[in-house]
């Protein structure tokens, strides 16, 4: 018996029915983002936060560009770069060359804080992956980024 038959078998003699992907997968995500969360909280920042201190780390980048990358309004960027401004994590500057655009810059405050956050986004993946090769990983990736899903259905709840 091959293990896909093996497979098969075990779920049709399981008192339980089998589970659906989409519900699976929810609750994954659902535990994984309250273990994400609390580590972000530890270090002071929301997701958002965070997600924006990631894509300044390779440079100062203009916020019309920033915006789209993190695929949110420019007003909800002006909100959140307020706040990381106001708490010394990233400065906004006039770009020499176009007095109209701000470049977005990382502090290095704003490195420190990354660097916590990094580390402690790190523990919670090794914990949660750990029964996971790094090609098993890879795998992961790959199909997870076949989900049809998009960033207008998402709810960030912050």
């Amino acid at each position: 018996m091959t293990a896909a038959q093996e497979a098969t078998a075990a779920t049709q003699d399981s008192p339980h029915p089998p589970q659906r992907l989409g519900m699976l997968l929810a609750w994954h995500g659902s535990v994984t983002q309250t273990r994400m969360r609390k580590a972000l909280g530890a270090a002071g920042l929301t997701p958002r936060h965070a997600m924006t201190l990631m894509h300044l780390e390779g440079g100062p980048i203009g916020q019309r560009a920033l915006a789209e990358r993190l695929e949110v309004d420019p007003s909800v960027l002006v909100g959140l770069l307020n706040d990381l401004e106001r708490d010394g994590l990233v400065e906004r500057r006039r770009d020499p060359a176009d007095r109209r655009r701000h470049n977005v810059v990382i502090t290095d405050a704003g490195s420190a804080v990354l660097a916590r956050t990094n580390a402690a986004l790190d523990e919670v993946e090794l914990g949660l992956f750990a029964g996971l090769s790094e090609q098993d990983r890879d795998v992961l990736r790959g199909l997870l980024a076949r989900i049809d899903s998009h960033s207008d259905d998402f709810d960030c709840q912050e």
